[in-house]
């Protein structure tokens, strides 16, 4: 009699632990599985706020538009020299003494983290340009160890410094267009793939969003595999 029961039990348990294993196995791998794809983000998937009117209706094929800037050395620097490259960028000034120089550490680091790495560039833009002239960057760069070709350092026309924080990177909030007046200021560093598409938004003042950068260039170094 004890032999049956016993041998009841063990069915049940096994059918229990059958069931289990069809319905909740999956779920809990889904679950804690490592991300294997960044989303890519269009206007439409970003704060309304951070986005200029133009652009808002636009939920598809976002990508970052052409620029002119000037580096560090004086040299003019495109899209073109991003080309097939994942790069991390941000907004910043060389007089800021508030978030910017925590930024400029952490952008420091991930260039040592990618140093001898091809695929992986820095973009950094300022927002105060009439101020941060060539020789001005030139020292910035040198403050902050920035390596020529893999960090570049810009400035150039207001206007366009603007139009490019508004409506390809998202970075700042509805601030102005550029005018003399205006002023931004945004510790958001921002992650472009090779297509030149964002797929990432991130909190440049904060050392474990650095650590989630870095994880997040994996991802996409994988996808092109």
């Amino acid at each position: 009699m004890y032999l049956i029961d016993f041998f009841k039990k063990s069915r049940s348990t096994l059918i229990f632990l059958f069931f289990f294993s069809i319905i909740f196995v999956p779920v809990l791998y889904f679950l804690v599985k490592p991300k294997d794809k960044l989303p890519v983000y269009n206007p439409v998937d970003v704060n309304p706020r951070l986005v200029d009117d133009s652009v808002k209706h636009i939920s598809r094929n976002h990508r970052i538009s052409d620029f002119d800037l000037i580096n560090q050395n004086g040299e003019v620097v495109t899209k073109e020299d991003f080309e097939g490259k994942i790069y991390v960028a941000d907004f910043f000034f060389t007089r800021c003494q508030t978030i910017c120089p925590i930024m400029a550490v952490n952008m420091r680091d991930l260039q040592e983290e990618f140093r001898n790495d091809p695929d992986l560039k820095f973009l950094s833009h300022s927002v105060t340009p009439v101020m941060d002239s060539v020789p001005v960057l030139r020292a910035y760069a040198d403050k902050n160890q920035a390596i020529d070709g893999k960090w570049e350092i810009t400035t150039g026309d207001k206007k366009h410094i603007y139009e490019l924080a508004r409506k390809s990177y998202f970075a700042v909030l509805d601030e102005g267009d550029g005018g003399d007046q205006d002023f931004i200021h945004t510790e958001q560093f921002i992650l472009v793939d090779q297509k030149g598409q964002i797929r990432g938004f991130y909190d440049g003042t904060e050392k474990e969003e650095m650590q989630r950068i870095i994880d997040d260039i994996s991802i996409l170094k994988r996808e092109n595999q």
